[in-house]
């Protein structure tokens, strides 16, 4: 069965909906028969004395090695196989079809074109006289052009991933187009998604929100690293803020510096990383064709992924010069915002939440890193308009060739086999989507194993926070 991954109360250890078996708990408890035994004519009160001190250490020293998440809950580390998953998908939902690919690739387009056209036709001062009416449509206008092409982004994701169609010339042009003309570099992003799906959730090769770790945050608020456990102030106004700028600008400055992805370059292979970190003109970035994101090999599909921004860029500077920049930051840009905002939101919501844990090189391996994500759901807007990227999530991280339609009945085979470990939040539905937001920003501020984990215990890391939310964050010595 579904564990459900949600906040339950405002007390600070929260409980998630769980089916799982409870012995599991209950049997790394120290049972009568683990007691040391005594002799009767030697038992003295001393003796019994040193026996209930041996059994508390004990018991301190098993509760020390559960794993607990960022609401208190018990973690159990996966223990199945990518066999397994694969074994419990039916094969059909491995099928995929051109032509339905296509049709849904004209559907998105006709979306945006009808919009466009009734909008400029109907919208007008003579139509509409009150300027705050028409302002407010305006911005409906923006949002719901944000949806369809947010929509059109998913479907060259899936060229991206090969699940469009069985062509891979196909999947690429299409893809090459429509990411072009919502100004991603198709390549480049297509390469460095991929090396994201096959190190997800490592902290030292996952290429998107990689959490901070304890000193890094510490470094971000200027604080002592051994300071965090005092910290229980609720910061909400700057929550709010750092939230904002991730939705505005998150995108961009991903691409451009590589922010949320690892920060670890000198590994990269063909030595393009020596001296390189994330940030302003340090050439880690989606457009240089000698970034250590990429090798070499990939020089020449950067640079068609930067020809495709080209033609976007100078087709909507000539627009722009003959309809007006006003018009064309209404018709084009608003909406591209809107665009950014959902992928940001869909990104960071699918692989941050109290209750997913990320690994430790030693400690991670692929089946651990796929499940170190979480379903939510979105409604009508999820499944229709977005693709159902939100509500399959996990499945994609295991088998990302299976087409979104088959998304669905390939997602509920794979929960058999995850059982205890398959995380999703589905409360409250599509505002329930939009509040996680807000709450996930406020639990998961950095991660840090368990307060005493040892062996590969230790390598399993958990979103901690300054807030005084869920479990209290380790003290460590300021020495």
């Amino acid at each position: 069965m579904a564990s459900t991954a949600v906040e339950r109360s405002s007390q600070p250890i929260l409980r998630r909906f769980d089916t799982a078996d409870s012995s599991a708990a209950d049997s790394r408890e120290i049972s009568p028969a683990d007691s040391p035994r005594s002799v009767g004519s030697s038992t003295s009160l001393s003796s019994l004395a040193s026996d209930s001190e041996i059994l508390a250490s004990q018991k301190e020293q098993a509760q020390k090695q559960k794993l607990i998440d960022g609401y208190g809950n018990d973690f159990e580390i996966p223990d199945y196989t990518i066999s397994d998953i694969h074994k419990a998908i039916p094969k059909h939902c491995f099928e995929r079809s051109a032509a339905t690919g296509l049709y849904y690739v004209a559907r998105d387009i006709t979306s945006l074109a009808v919009t466009f056209y009734l909008t400029n036709r109907y919208l007008t001062p003579e139509n509409v006289p009150n300027t705050l009416v028409r302002g407010a449509l305006w911005g409906l206008y923006t949002f719901v052009q944000g949806l369809f092409g947010t929509g059109l982004w998913v479907l060259s994701h899936e060229c991206g991933h090969q699940s469009f169609s069985p062509s891979k010339v196909l999947n690429d042009t299409v893809g090459w187009i429509c990411h072009s003309a919502l100004l991603v570099p198709y390549f480049s992003w297509k390469i460095s998604h991929g090396k994201h799906h096959k190190a997800t959730g490592n902290m030292e090769r996952d290429m998107v929100f990689v959490p901070k770790t304890r000193d890094e945050y510490a470094s971000k608020i200027s604080k002592f690293a051994h300071e965090l456990h005092e910290l229980t102030e609720e910061t909400p106004i700057a929550t709010a803020l750092d939230l904002i700028g991730q939705q505005i600008v998150g995108w961009p400055m991903y691409i451009i510096t590589n922010v949320t992805g690892h920060n670890n370059h000198e590994l990269q292979r063909e030595g393009r990383g020596k001296g390189k970190k994330n940030g302003f003109l340090n050439g880690v970035n989606h457009f240089n064709p000698e970034s250590p994101l990429y090798e070499a090999k990939d020089a020449k599909l950067i640079l068609l992924s930067d020809l495709g921004l080209g033609i976007t860029l100078t087709v909507l500077f000539t627009l722009g010069a003959k309809f007006g920049w006003a018009n064309m930051f209404v018709w084009y840009w608003l909406p591209y915002l809107w665009v950014n905002h959902w992928l940001v939101a869909i990104t960071y919501l699918q692989h941050t939440d109290p209750s997913l844990p990320h690994y430790t090189g030693e400690s991670w391996t692929y089946t651990r890193g796929a499940a170190a994500t979480i379903d939510r759901e979105f409604g009508f807007i999820g499944r229709q308009l977005l693709h159902g990227i939100i509500e399959t999530h996990v499945l994609h991280h295991y088998v990302s060739q299976i087409p979104f339609y088959h998304a669905d009945e390939a997602s509920e085979a794979i929960q058999k086999v995850m059982g205890r470990h398959y995380r999703s939040d589905v409360k409250d539905g599509s505002l329930g989507f939009v509040k996680s937001m807000y709450r996930s920003f406020r639990w998961c501020n950095w991660v840090e194993p368990n307060e005493g984990a040892t062996g590969e215990n230790a390598g399993v890391l958990f979103y901690r926070n300054r807030n005084g939310l869920g479990p209290k964050p380790m003290v460590i010595s300021s020495s």
